[in-house]
Parts: C-alpha cells; structure tokens; sequence
C-alpha cells in the first residue's frame, strides 16, 4: 500500500510570479512569528506557534516553479513525538495552466497514522487552503497571531 503524504491544491487566475512571491512571504499567511527569510535557496527561518516551533531551511527553489523547505528542527508542544516532523519537507510545486496558475503543496512525510496527522492536516488545510490563497487572491492572508497581536489588530 502506498504512503499518502498530505497535499493541497488550488488553482488562482494569478501569475505563477505572484503565487510564488506569496509562498515566500510566511509571516503574511502562516504565522506572523517567523525569524529569518524564506525568499532564497539555502534560507533559514523559525515559526513559533506559542511554545512550537519549526526550523526550515529552503534547500531547492526555482523562481516561479518549485519551492521546497526541508524541517531542520522542531519542538511541537502537542505531540507525544515532539520532534515527529523533523526531516519531513514542504514541496510547492506552481504551474501556470489555462485557467490561471495551479498551486500544489505537499508535505512529504505527514501520513496518517502519525500522531498529528489529523490535526495538521486541519492545519494545513486553513493555512495553505485558505490563508496562502487569500493573500494570493485578496493581498491578506490569515496568519496565526498570539493573543496580544489579535487584540491589536482588532483595534
């Protein structure tokens, strides 16, 4: 039987350009606790979900095509495993089609059976599903924020 890694797919009447510049903008629809930069081959950059944090480092990227992010390191909070996704990765895969362009994201390496699969794949289904397609589509994404940037931003 073969391994089902989680994947996402849309497809948006944007240019592959303006898909893979909003990939690279974490902060504006994953989460807006992001250190370091995510626009070049070879980056390093942190997300911190309250006490979680993953460490990526961007090991192929070409321009308008193809984006993957290796997981260097991880403390997921919530897991019995608090380490479960390192050395899995993100490939993003942009193709321009006749309907607009075609993003596609898998997570090789998040199956069910593992302990988060589920709730990742909620996850994962808001953040790159909605979120990553609003700031393509609309120019705002819906990044995870503490409890002290929501209040700010509401105000």
């Amino acid at each position: 039987m073969e391994t089902q890694n989680y994947n996402c797919t849309f497809t948006v009447k944007n240019t592959p350009h303006e898909v893979f510049d909003a990939i690279c903008r974490v902060s504006e629809w994953w989460s807006v606790n992001t250190e370091g930069s995510a626009s070049h081959l070879d980056d390093v950059f942190t997300l911190r979900f309250g006490k979680t944090t993953v460490d990526f480092k961007i090991t192929e990227m070409v321009p308008d095509k193809k984006i993957t992010w290796l997981v260097t390191d991880c403390y997921l909070d919530w897991l019995n495993d608090k380490k479960e996704w390192k050395g899995t990765q993100l490939d993003f895969e942009i193709t321009g089609t006749a309907e607009g362009t075609r993003m596609s994201m898998a997570h090789i390496g998040l199956v069910p059976g593992i302990e988060c699969y589920n709730d990742c794949k909620k996850g994962w289904d808001f953040f790159a599903g909605d979120s990553l397609r609003k700031l393509i589509t609309e120019h705002k994404g819906q990044p995870d924020m503490s409890k002290a940037e929501r209040e700010t931003a509401a105000v």
